[in-house]
């Protein structure tokens, strides 16, 4: 039976039986013992494995519609089949059509873009073959992006993530975007990471002022997400988890914007009439711009980037 795309989004908030956190009881305070009860956002610092019910183990929900739905704004909740598709890591083929934006040893190409006062910070560097994003014990700092040099407009990207539990912070892959040097702010669309609450992983906000909204799912500010707007079948793996990594591709072709988390399906998004509409023209972005990695303001963050691939497309008939 098919569900009404509206009420997907609109529905009360459910817990997903394939995001069920309890820590380890090695890190538990005297008198704790119960599952984690917080809020996601507290959940970063409960330092313990997911452990998911053994009915779900990171599986699919057999309550959520299996047939594909048109949501608003063109956000598209996916069928079975489609979510499960494309499991390969994200080490592309080799072969010329992919570019490798990360040589592994230094940030050449790339960029850092913030306020002056956070020039000296030295948050993104390379470590150990990786780019990091470490901010851990300071949060006296503004939005600090590593953005690349070069614009891109039709493209799929992929990369590895590597996040941490003891990590509260949150950070973004902006795309298409465009960095204003007079009022510090980066424009655009921004795929969510968000190890706190790993179900937001994935997720399309746009950071664009005059339009900073969630794209995919559509919702009007950042707290009107929750747990249930997630796909079933999400898998997120920590620094401590096998295989410690997570696969992240996003498409941008046209107007149209899709996202796989290790393999799964998170975001397809139709952005006609919001990623060309009036607030992204003014700023020159949504359709064309650069690709960069965030650090949020206030935020203490450590995140490993790896494996940074792109291939150019041309653009959809």
């Amino acid at each position: 039976m098919l569900m009404d795309a509206t009420k997907v989004f609109r529905r009360r908030p459910r817990a997903n039986p394939a995001l069920v956190y309890t820590p380890r009881k090695a890190h538990e305070k005297p008198g704790d013992g119960a599952p984690f009860a917080g809020t996601t956002a507290e959940f970063g610092r409960a330092n313990g494995p997911i452990r998911p019910k053994p009915a779900a183990k990171w599986g699919l929900s057999p309550s959520l519609p299996k047939t594909a739905l048109l949501g608003r704004a063109g956000c598209l909740v996916l069928p079975l089949a489609a979510l499960l598709a494309g499991c390969a890591a994200t080490r592309p083929p080799a072969d010329d059509a992919w570019t490798s934006l990360f040589d592994g040893k230094t940030l050449s190409g790339w960029v850092v873009k913030c306020a002056p006062g956070d020039e000296s910070r030295g948050f993104w560097k390379v470590d150990e073959g990786t780019i990091l994003a470490d901010s851990m014990g300071s949060r006296k700092h503004d939005y600090i992006w590593l953005m690349t040099e070069k614009e891109y407009a039709d493209f799929v990207l992929r990369l590895r993530f590597q996040a941490y539990r003891d990590s509260p912070g949150n950070s973004g892959v902006q795309i298409r975007s465009r960095y204003d040097d007079k009022d510090y702010w980066l424009d655009g669309p921004q795929v969510d990471l968000h190890p706190p609450a790993p179900w937001r992983t994935g997720m399309l906000w746009s950071e664009t002022r005059g339009a900073r909204r969630w794209l995919c799912p559509d919702a009007p500010t950042a707290g009107a997400v929750n747990e249930s707007m997630a796909p079933a079948g999400l898998r997120f793996f920590f620094a401590d988890q096998e295989p410690g990594w997570n696969d992240l591709e996003i498409s941008a072709v046209g107007p149209r914007v899709r996202v796989k988390l290790n393999g799964l399906v998170v975001t397809d998004y139709d952005g006609t009439g919001v990623l060309d509409n009036e607030a992204h023209r003014q700023h020159n972005v949504g359709m064309r711009g650069h690709i960069a990695l965030q650090l949020h303001k206030k935020d203490e963050l450590r995140l490993r980037f790896k494996d940074v691939f792109i291939r150019e497309t041309a653009p959809a008939e």
